[in-house]
């Protein structure tokens, strides 16, 4: 069983026992997270599409740690003008697995 959550303005595919980084969620690691947000299930020869949500089912994952994406740098430069702009930026993150996933009634 499979299931496409929705959590910071992104959508994943989620199955038991598999971990996936998404932007950062309040709690330590060892804590519990449920996602309500669920737009669709997939249990081998039946799917449930929700219409924006699956209604009453929801997928509980574990924090592992809390983490920072790679350093990306935004250059800007104005040629012949004597002018650039140097700025860094990192992205916190939060790494969960996915412990299970409850289907909707």
């Amino acid at each position: 069983m499979f299931a496409v959550i929705k959590t910071g303005g992104k959508q994943y595919t989620v199955a038991a026992d598999k971990e996936i980084t998404v932007m950062t969620l309040a709690g330590e690691a060892g804590s519990q997270v449920v996602f309500n947000e669920v737009l669709a299930l997939f249990d081998g020869e039946t799917s449930t599409i929700g219409a924006p949500h699956v209604a009453g089912a929801s997928v509980t994952a574990e924090i592992v740690e809390q983490a920072r994406g790679p350093k990306v740098y935004a250059f800007k430069k104005r040629r012949r003008k004597n002018s650039k702009r140097k700025r860094g930026h990192r992205q916190d993150l939060t790494i969960v697995k996915i412990t299970a996933i409850q289907p909707g009634a």
